[in-house]
């Protein structure tokens, strides 16, 4: 019994140890966040007085505010129709029998193996004629219908019982209320892995808004820092901190808020 007691304790330290390593990188942002770039390269590792001054100094350049709620309002929107458009599309995999479905999914599938990079350049034209660019419609298109978030939806509407559906549909309810009302509800933690993930892909985004939002006040905040560290010979590195310590606070509240049904969410997928 003590051997068991000892060997949990000794899982339980060594688990508690690694927890905090891994949170010895964001401490370290949150220090410098209250630091000046000089007690920064000095190396200091204690809280300072400075985190108001570095706050001015984003305000100040014009940029941080518009790109902070640019990427509150892309991301919200996107995150949204992505999720309500995959799971729609997922669902109807599997409830809608047609010849061509395992041919389509199959093609979607192998599109993931191209990389981002390789359409950057034909997508960038496309939506120029378009004249979509600087638009939230140019950011949000390429992430509305993904075939990772339809996969997903696929394999957890594999796991729903066709039951409910055909009994539903005998007491004459309608195929969306179907979905709404049943599919959805019954399906909550795939969409808290749907979310969480959507969310945290579509906030860290990078190349493709710098690429289609050439005009500063439409940027996000990833493209805001690295213009933040190119700014003068000598950047004010606890801005920069502060910077990045903002604009990792929603994806963390997001996870954390979702992270046991982003769990089970997974589980579940993988099962179906």
């Amino acid at each position: 019994m003590m051997r068991k007691r000892w060997n949990r304790i000794w899982k339980h330290a060594v688990l508690a140890f690694f927890s905090l390593l891994s949170l010895a990188p964001f401490l370290w942002v949150m220090i410098c966040a209250t630091n000046t770039s000089v007690d920064m390269l000095r190396g200091k590792m204690t809280f300072g007085p400075n985190l108001w001054i570095n706050f001015q100094t984003l305000v100040d350049t014009g940029r941080f505010v518009p790109a902070f709620f640019n990427s509150v309002r892309y991301t919200v929107v996107t995150t949204v129709l992505a999720v309500l458009i995959s799971s729609a599309a997922g669902y109807a995999f599997v409830v809608y029998r047609t010849r061509a479905k395992d041919m389509v999914m199959k093609l979607l599938l192998l599109s993931m193996m191209i990389p981002a990079a390789a359409i950057l350049i034909p997508m960038f034209r496309l939506f120029s004629r378009m004249s979509l660019l600087n638009t939230m419609t140019a950011f949000m298109l390429p992430s509305l219908a993904t075939a990772f978030l339809i996969f997903l939806f696929r394999q957890a509407a594999m796991s729903f019982p066709m039951e409910i559906i055909q009994a539903a549909r005998i007491d004459g309810v309608g195929e969306w209320n179907i979905f709404f009302r049943i599919f959805i509800p019954s399906m909550r933690s795939s969409y808290a892995t749907a979310i969480t993930m959507t969310f945290m892909n579509t906030w860290n985004a990078f190349l493709w808004p710098l690429v289609i939002m050439t005009d500063t006040k439409k940027t996000t905040m990833p493209v805001f820092l690295s213009v933040l560290t190119d700014t003068g010979y000598t950047p004010d590195y606890g801005a920069v901190m502060l910077a990045v310590a903002i604009t990792t606070f929603p994806t963390l509240i997001v996870f954390f808020a979702l992270q046991k049904s982003f769990i089970n969410g997974m589980a579940g997928s993988l099962k179906g």
